[in-house]
């Protein structure tokens, strides 16, 4: 592995918006430690080993960790791995993250429903980031030239009311304070902390509502007026972890086209 190189650690880095974040961090030159619930080696077509093909064709360096982010004893894992691999991590992205099994309304969604989302989308990042947080801040302490960062990946859900989802919703509503909070604290050690919110990105999580979706778009949802894409929030992470927002710790980077604009 090219240990030189600074390290980025993705989870949820298989597919969708995970693997576009991962593709145009590679293209910075970043190393990659990749984490997916996924992992099949034998599978090169699609999820982590195919993303591992992309990014070396790219001359970077790629270290597929497969664990779930809900469960707390795999975040020994996901520190320690990628340290062994790399020596070292520059940037966290919280991107894990899961949509309902079923649309239901909030009047019908179940505490089963709410408690996966939950312990995936909000508990698993807060104590995953606890961990690196609590690595980055040893690091800068005997290295000052170290400018880490943590990029938290929300959505638009985090403050756009979708009835037949409100765990959804809740659980990325968690995620933007989550990174509010983390920024303030962590300010003082030089580690700046960004949220992201995409809009309506074409992934396998938006397969399902494609219709619907392509409907609203073609009759005026989006000022952009077109689907956001995986590398579009991919390349606002690359902008962040280059520093090109380096005194603005904290900012919410919405990737929605236009969606946050209020219209008459």
């Amino acid at each position: 592995m090219k240990r030189e190189k600074p390290v980025a650690l993705i989870t949820g880095a298989g597919r969708g918006i995970g693997r576009g974040i991962v593709i145009e961090l590679a293209k910075i030159g970043y190393n990659i430690s990749a984490v997916d619930i996924l992992y099949s080696p034998e599978e090169n077509k699609t999820g982590l080993f195919e993303v591992k093909q992309r990014v070396e064709e790219l001359s970077g360096g790629f270290f597929p960790i497969g664990a779930d982010i809900s469960s707390l004893e795999d975040h020994d894992k996901i520190l320690n791995s990628t340290l062994e691999a790399f020596g070292r991590i520059d940037v966290l992205v919280n991107n894990a993250g899961v949509a309902p099994a079923a649309r239901l309304d909030i009047l019908e969604t179940t505490p089963e429903s709410y408690d996966r989302l939950l312990a995936i989308n909000a508990r698993g990042p807060f104590f995953l980031t606890q961990k690196i947080a609590n690595y980055m801040m040893d690091a800068t302490k005997t290295n000052s030239l170290l400018k880490p960062s943590i990029i938290f990946i929300s959505s638009i859900s985090a403050y756009v009311s979708s009835p037949a989802r409100s765990e959804y919703c809740i659980s990325k509503a968690a995620i933007s304070q989550m990174a509010r909070i983390y920024a303030d604290r962590l300010a003082i050690y030089g580690i700046n902390v960004y949220e992201i919110r995409p809009g309506i990105i074409q992934t396998d999580m938006t397969v399902s509502v494609k219709e619907k979706y392509d409907d609203l778009i073609a009759n005026g949802l989006i000022p952009q007026n077109r689907w956001g894409f995986p590398e579009d929030v991919g390349k606002a992470v690359a902008s962040l972890a280059k520093g090109d927002f380096a005194y603005s710790t904290g900012m919410v980077v919405e990737v929605s086209g236009g969606m946050n604009i209020c219209r008459l």
